[in-house]
């Protein structure tokens, strides 16, 4: 099969395709290169066999669309290129729809010319669930929790787009999911949880526990921001993969659909149980700091994803414990990639 992976370069991009490379798939990397750590996940992928690179930008309608008519033949699109931090939305909420809306109606369009059977799978958030403060939410054994959410967050909760990267991503989502119904495309979306995993360069606005990883094994001082009982559902980067596969495999009955995609209840940690977590693997306390609660964030988020284990056959596979020590390991072996 031809897959074409906008964001191509990033973390979960370059997993993804490194993953069909070495399946034998054709695969075309997208990207413009400006997020941190493109350029040496492209040096990797370039020693992971062959691929075919197009430097696009996803605002410039006119070049996608001539990305898009040169591989015409694509069978998979998976749209990962965003902008995804929501602190970076607040600070630049233009530069945050021109990527994530506007982007992603300039792939729908293109890929609606030139390879609408495709199947195109697109990387939402659960953050068009917006704050959540109608839900009841306590404290339990030294975490946030749901008061009466067992299995977590369902896809029929109502949609609260809140920041500007809520709206900007959850317009997008409402665009990929209409898509189907209106042109018959053969779209899904994926609303995900965190992801986390190897080739995961994490900052402090985004990507929390490949930054609590990074800065456990060089050293680098860290912030809490709240009092880091805050819980979230993990997925490991190789079952989100799995779940695209799934979705790909069974497209006819994906096609429409939209699937929450994270660890679900059984895959959980809050702020602090990772740091215990790193002091433990690393052998040195990472003593963060604290400071003030930001803006918006949840006490807790976990994703329920009942709906993609009935309809894709899926379930995340990596336990919490196994993934971090999976992340730790390759953050240490390649220790030069962090200053």
């Amino acid at each position: 099969m031809k897959y074409l992976v906008t964001g191509g370069a990033g973390f979960i991009g370059c997993n993804a395709a490194q993953r069909w490379m070495q399946r034998g798939h054709e695969v075309v990397v997208l990207d413009d290169l400006s997020r941190r750590g493109a350029d040496s996940n492209l040096a990797w992928l370039e020693t992971q066999g062959r691929f075919a690179f197009e430097r696009v930008d996803i605002r410039d309608s006119a070049a996608l669309d001539a990305c898009l008519a040169r591989h015409r033949d694509t069978q998979v699109i998976v749209h990962l290129a965003a902008q995804v931090a929501v602190t970076t939305s607040v600070t630049e909420p233009r530069h945050d729809f021109e990527v994530n809306a506007l982007g992603t109606f300039n792939l729908l369009e293109s890929a609606r010319r030139h390879a609408p059977a495709a199947a195109f799978l697109y990387a939402s958030t659960n953050k068009v669930y917006g704050g959540l403060e109608h839900v009841g939410v306590e404290q339990r054994n030294g975490r946030y929790a749901f008061r009466d959410r067992p299995r977590g967050i369902a896809e029929t909760e109502p949609l609260d787009f809140h920041s500007p990267y809520g709206c900007s991503k959850g317009a997008a989502d409402q665009y990929v999911r209409d898509y189907a119904r209106i042109y018959g495309m053969r779209t899904v979306v994926f609303r995900q949880s965190c992801i986390y995993g190897w080739r995961q360069f994490g900052v402090e606005d985004q990507g929390w526990v490949a930054w609590f990883t990074i800065a456990a094994v060089t050293g680098k001082p860290v912030t809490i921001y709240g009092d880091g009982r805050q819980v979230r559902d993990l997925l490991f980067v190789d079952d989100c993969c799995e779940a695209y596969d799934a979705a790909v495999e069974r497209i006819d009955r994906a096609s429409g659909q939209v699937f929450n995609l994270g660890g679900g209840p059984e895959n959980t940690l809050s702020l602090l149980e990772l740091v215990g977590q790193l002091d433990q693997l690393t052998g040195r306390p990472l003593a963060p700091g604290f400071a003030d609660w930001r803006p918006g964030d949840q006490p807790v988020f976990v994703a329920d994803v009942t709906r993609a284990a009935e309809a894709l056959g899926w379930r995340p596979r990596t336990g919490v414990a196994e993934g971090v020590q999976k992340l730790a390991g390759w953050v240490q072996q390649n220790r030069g990639l962090f200053g």
